[in-house]
């Protein structure tokens, strides 16, 4: 039997989700299944798919898939039947606009990466889909409260700082931009509840068909460590009853704490990693660590990265050990290529605040944390960034004219063009 047969439930969407990548099938839709199968919940998911490539590929498999999780102490393998389909905003804008209608969603979820989360100016949209994910999700609370009045739990998991509240600050901006009526820039400042929050896992993505031995054939097989965490601030919302469901769901008063140590550690980890270790020749984050060079250049990163944070010292080398060790899982395929994609809007995130903190405690740079970032320039010349940035556009800049360049990393890092400019590609 193909997992395409595997009877799916009929349940009602509650959740419109921007973003279907392996991730948020490993993490957000895995979660729902979880509740599903606790019988907690009875919701499902569709999907908001934007920049379409071709057909959606888990539509061949009726939206299921197998989520696999492992580490050197569990191993779980879960069918998840719970998304019930997917709609392409721009191709398919009046379809999209029309799930704000559905009567019983009451949860928007989004990844969109780092960049995502950005405002751009545009027009009211009428009959075309605006660009960014902000103005996306206007119009469709726009639809929402012209057509059903009901408020949305709106759950932003981009790695940006103050997710939550800057979404809705965006929100608020277009409909201002587009003379939208008061009335609904009261309701989506009242009914509608944007929560700041974290996520944490590491999702490893698709594995090879047949790898991974299943009671049925499944072309779309993802995977992922057994470790995760969801860190939402504020009240406990009932529409996600997530810890009925024995998920490792945290809701706190401020997210800020466990941000800046995930963020900082775990990510800025990867990102300072990843752009040397795939000019090296590393297709994995677990081969990072059993490559002498890499695996010292991140552990001098990591040393960096402690030293520029205002926390308790103990617990973030705690949380980097563990980091390092679920880095090393023998279960996970953490393809380096996968990583490095965005990756200067990543290393503004994840990087640059350590190596601003760490001049500000210590009055000099820190030399691993540079040197990073000369690994990302020659990176980004050689093979662009996975999606807007072509290696051929960038290879005929200087040093330090990529590094003044605010439309790459959103601020000017001229400053550090002197010091960065000391590094060799190591490709030679």
């Amino acid at each position: 039997m193909h997992i395409r047969e595997m009877k799916k439930a009929e349940r009602p969407v509650r959740v419109i989700q921007f973003g279907g990548g392996v991730f948020m099938r490993g993490f957000f839709d895995w979660m729902i299944q979880k509740m599903n199968d606790a019988d907690v919940y009875n919701g499902s998911v569709v999907i908001v798919r934007s920049k379409t490539r071709g057909e959606d590929p888990l539509a061949a498999q009726n939206y299921n898939y197998t989520q696999v999780l492992r580490d050197g102490a569990h191993r779980e393998a879960i069918p998840v039947t719970a998304i019930a389909g997917s709609v392409a905003a721009e191709e398919q804008y009046e379809k999209f606009l029309e799930l704000a209608e559905l009567p019983e969603a009451e949860v928007i979820v989004s990844n969109t990466t780092e960049a995502g989360i950005r405002y751009e100016k545009c027009d009211f949209p009428t009959d075309r889909c605006p660009e960014s994910y902000p103005a996306k999700l206007t119009a469709l609370l726009y639809r929402r409260y012209q057509k059903n009045g009901n408020g949305m739990l709106i759950l932003p998991l981009e790695l940006i700082e103050n997710n939550g509240d800057t979404l809705r600050a965006y929100v608020l901006q277009h409909a201002a931009d587009w003379g939208l009526e008061q009335g609904f820039a009261d309701w989506v400042s009242t009914a509608c509840s944007f929560r700041n929050t974290l996520v944490d896992r590491i999702v490893s993505g698709l594995v090879p068909k047949g790898e991974i031995d299943l009671p049925y054939e499944d072309d779309m097989v993802n995977t992922g460590e057994y470790f995760h965490l969801l860190v939402i601030e504020g009240e406990a919302d009932p529409r996600l009853p997530l810890l009925a469901a024995d998920i490792n769901v945290k809701w706190v008063p401020s997210v800020a704490p466990y941000r800046t140590i995930k963020v900082r550690i775990l990510n800025g980890a990867h990102t300072s990693m990843i752009p040397y270790a795939r000019l090296l020749g590393v297709e994995t984050v677990r081969e990072c660590l059993e490559n002498d060079t890499v695996a010292a250049h991140l552990r001098k990163c990591l040393e960096e990265i402690i030293a520029s944070l205002s926390v308790d010292e103990a617990e973030a080398r705690a949380y980097a050990d563990e980091v390092l060790a679920r880095f090393s899982n023998p279960f996970i395929c953490h393809r380096t290529a996968a990583i490095a994609l965005h990756s200067a809007d990543k290393f503004v995130v994840r990087v640059l605040p350590s190596i601003t903190e760490y001049r500000q405690k210590y009055g000099k740079t820190p030399r691993q944390l540079v040197f990073s970032l000369a690994m990302l320039l020659y990176y980004l010349k050689a093979e662009g960034d996975g999606d807007t940035l072509r290696p051929e556009t960038l290879q005929g800049c200087s040093t330090a004219e990529l590094l003044a360049d605010t439309a790459l990393f959103g601020t000017d890092l001229s400053e550090y063009a002197e010091e960065v400019a000391q590094y060799a590609d190591p490709r030679g």
